[in-house]
């Protein structure tokens, strides 16, 4: 038996034309969804790159525990157990995430690897003059902008794209490889995250009147562009997404044309979504987590029962990846993976689990059954303290953010804490989350963004109308603390979300 994944990066479902959309170019996802079955309630769980990555690995939550960073030393990870286990594993990736401290260690989990460099802000190439930007470029501050401008320049044509180059790779790889069993590859392109820079061929399927300034990579703010930019920065994403479309497509080819559907697994999802100024929001980490970020796409063909051009309609997330994977190849789930095999879902729409919870460090922890999304904000003293009742750790044995480690004001807060049960008998060292909250003006994200609010999305899919219903918002709040609960939340989440009642209850 053989898998592949293909992993996108900031996919949004409501662009795509099998949930829907009626105006993005993506024939090859209506190719996929007949040849599939697509998963309409989808969701994501820890957020945003990373997070959603150790999940893919582990199976289980980590926003609770931790802001972003590498795999710990106690986590299982699914593609080192399948290496283990006599299963190949191999990634491919331009999802520069993966080179920087705070994800160093994923790629080294599979059998072998490969990069594929230029993708935003990653320090690719050596430029000390600066680069050449047209003056109607906003100038951000910071390397990533600088860097990503050094890395235009040396992609001039398609073929130099990390896209493509990806999808070459893993394309070579399923060749190579054709004749050969146990093998699991995970193809994983960056796009269609920002910024959405491709070739001008794919913007031209989306002709509008625009004259205004460079703009295809929002800011993670509150939406201050006019109307045009706005429409104008959609359509650089659906110019991105068609061409992520096109290499999809090119994947097919390939398991159309060597008979792959007869053996292979075909998983093809991402991390999440994007708000692209619904709400009045650019992004997915600063404001709340709707449906546009935490609704996400998922397809996934399983030779096993050849269910195809079907949907399902049970609640899955991310976490449930990894178990899916292990259960194709005949590999015993750990204990400590939270996520449910979706064999029995993929043939006949199993329902493995009431409700999920989403969220990321330090902001609301959410919930959703399905129909109703909670989201339960901290409790916030907005007197001139936007950060008031945070009160977070992070629970690691790999001090790394981003791009670097713990800086040392953060780890003089470090003291040992009592194991959790998932951490298999090994203490962690617990440090204040505060600091990371609140680094530099830049990177802060006040409380007051994040309100607790309910939604009933089968009577308002767009999130457009908070409801007050006392009966669903407590059956979801025992829910949250019941889930909360078994995956070993520190006792300092109850507090901040105001929960302690409930716990004792």
């Amino acid at each position: 038996m053989k898998a592949i994944m293909v992993m996108f990066d900031t996919l949004n479902r409501r662009m795509l034309s099998p949930y829907g959309c009626d105006w993005v170019k993506t024939p090859n996802f209506d190719r996929l969804a007949k040849k599939t079955v697509k998963f309409n309630q989808s969701y994501a769980g820890s957020l945003p790159c990373m997070p959603a990555r150790r999940e893919l690995h582990t199976g289980r939550l980590n926003f609770l525990h931790r802001s972003w960073g590498p795999l710990e030393p106690f986590d299982d990870s699914m593609p080192e157990l399948l290496k283990k286990n006599g299963v190949y594993t191999h990634l491919i990736s331009d999802h520069y995430h993966y080179w920087e401290d705070g994800g160093a260690n994923y790629h080294t989990r599979y059998s072998s690897w490969e990069i594929i460099r230029g993708q935003e802000g990653d320090a690719w190439k050596g430029q000390v003059r600066e680069p050449e930007i047209p003056e109607c470029v906003s100038r951000k501050p910071g390397a990533l902008w600088r860097n990503d401008w050094v890395n235009r320049g040396y992609l001039k044509s398609e073929m130099d794209m990390p896209q493509y180059r990806t999808f070459e790779s893993g394309k070579e790889f399923i060749r190579r490889n054709l004749t050969e069993d146990n093998w699991f590859l995970q193809i994983e392109t960056f796009d269609p995250h920002e910024p959405y820079f491709t070739q001008e061929h794919y913007k031209s399927l989306y002709p509008h009147d625009y004259d205004g300034k460079h703009f295809d990579w929002p800011p993670y703010m509150p939406v201050s562009e006019s109307e045009k930019e706005v429409e104008h920065v959609r359509y650089e994403y659906a110019a991105l997404m068609t061409m992520c479309d096109h290499y999809l497509g090119e994947i097919l080819n390939l398991m159309d044309e060597f008979d792959m559907w007869k053996d292979t697994m075909l998983i093809v999802n991402t991390d999440h979504g994007y708000l692209l100024a619904e709400h009045d929001w650019w992004g997915k980490c600063t404001a709340p987590f709707y449906d546009e970020v935490s609704h996400t796409p998922l397809f996934i063909w399983d030779p096993r029962c050849g269910c195809k051009g079907e949907e399902r309609n049970a609640l899955v997330q991310t976490i449930d990846m990894a178990p899916t994977l292990l259960d194709f190849f005949g590999v015993s789930i750990p204990k400590d993976m939270q996520g449910f095999s979706l064999k029995e879902t993929i043939a006949k729409d199993q329902k493995v689990r009431e409700a999920g919870l989403f969220g990321i460090f330090g902001g609301q922890v959410n919930i959703t059954d399905g129909r109703y999304v909670y989201m339960r904000a901290p409790n916030a003293e907005f007197d001139g303290d936007p950060y008031a009742g945070q009160n977070l750790y992070n629970y690691t044995l790999m001090p790394t953010h981003i791009r670097g480690p713990f800086s040392l004001e953060e780890l003089k807060t470090a003291e040992m804490a009592e194991p959790f049960p998932f951490t298999k008998d090994v203490p962690v060292m617990k440090i204040s989350g505060e600091i990371v909250l609140s680094r530099t003006p830049d990177n802060k994200k006040p409380l007051v963004h994040y309100r607790t609010e309910l939604f009933d999305l089968e009577m308002d899919p767009k999130q457009d109308h908070p409801i007050e219903e006392p009966a669903v918002e407590e059956r979801l709040v025992r829910e949250m603390v019941r889930l909360m609960k078994e995956n070993d939340a520190p006792s300092e989440q109850y507090r901040r979300l105001g929960l302690e009642k409930y716990v004792l209850s």
